[in-house]
């Protein structure tokens, strides 16, 4: 504060008018320099002013922490909604340069193998243990799809945290799969049920029906080939519905599936056994019966129909 403030300040203390002008003239070093610090007390926070504006700020902080969470998995979801729509796009883009012939999908052994690159849209098996597939772009960059995608990027999401070593490594390079019944590969998992070599076979289900890529959980993920049980799907019995690989449930309890038209949706599972706990490093058992579970009837419905006059 300066000398004129504390002047001002003391002036109205002692009262207006020329008065205090002549006042003010007498008023010692003492009083002017008690006014001063009368003035600091009145513009300083008192104890109970500091008190509420702590609890405010702490209320501020309680909100603004969950609600900045929610935007990082929603900033997640739409980046990996973004990521889909490219893969779809390459694989239909691919489909149409080789009039309708739909990527290979490859599984086990083929997979496995990196000299398979020209015969699958994703060569390589991811494992915890260190395998050179969980880091290696070439094996995503050669592969058929890899010209029509351009960014390797776009075949991992953003909310996959798994470890090439479990708890140690490098991130993983993929944590996406394609339906087993769609694409290039020597046979169905369920006998009896239509596999799509051709883009134009697509008819039921339907192209915006027919799911493609999916999203898959990084305790189930190996090769790029996503395994779906047809079993108890037709006839319908519900006792008989298994679950070979496991969507993630990373989005809010759902994952990212893309379609044969092209076209990207969040499916969330209501069913608990569809998204176990997640164990880091460690993998799931696979093809569990799963009696009555709807996301397992979901994803069927998606994934294929029983060839007319096979038993």
């Amino acid at each position: 504060m300066t000398f004129g403030a504390v002047s001002v300040a003391c002036a109205r203390q002692v009262g207006g008018g020329l008065s205090a002008r002549f006042t003010l003239m007498k008023v010692s070093r003492t009083t002017m320099l008690s006014c001063a610090a009368g003035e600091r007390r009145r513009r300083a926070f008192t104890r109970l002013e500091g008190l509420t504006l702590a609890v405010a700020l702490a209320l501020i902080a309680m909100v603004a922490v969950p609600t900045w969470g929610g935007a990082r998995t929603l900033g997640d979801s739409q980046w990996c909604t973004a990521n889909f729509r490219q893969l779809a796009r390459g694989w239909l883009l691919y489909a149409e340069d080789h009039v309708g012939r739909l990527p290979g999908n490859l599984d086990g052994g083929d997979a496995m193998d990196p000299r398979s690159t020209n015969r699958t849209w994703a060569a390589g098996w991811l494992d915890f243990n260190g395998s050179p597939s969980n880091t290696n772009l070439a094996l995503l960059r050669d592969s058929q799809l890899g010209p029509y995608v351009g960014s390797t990027s776009v075949y991992r999401c953003p909310a996959d945290n798994s470890l090439s070593r479990a708890r140690t490594g490098k991130p993983r390079v993929r944590s996406v799969a394609m339906n087993s019944y769609v694409g290039q590969r020597l046979a169905p998992w369920t006998a009896g049920y239509r596999m799509v070599t051709n883009l134009y076979q697509i008819v039921d289900p339907s192209p915006a029906s027919c799911l493609v890529f999916v999203d898959e959980r990084e305790d189930s993920l190996n090769d790029g080939c996503f395994l779906i049980s047809m079993d108890g799907y037709d006839p319908e019995q519900p006792a008989r519905l298994f679950l070979v690989d496991y969507p993630t449930a990373r989005h809010e309890g759902g994952a990212t599936m893309s379609f044969a038209d092209g076209h990207v949706e969040t499916w969330r599972w209501a069913d608990v056994r569809t998204r176990p706990g997640l164990r880091a490093g460690s993998n799931l058992p696979l093809n569990v019966n799963q009696p009555n579970n709807p996301d397992v009837r979901r994803i069927q419905e998606a994934a294929s129909r029983r060839i007319q006059g096979v038993p």
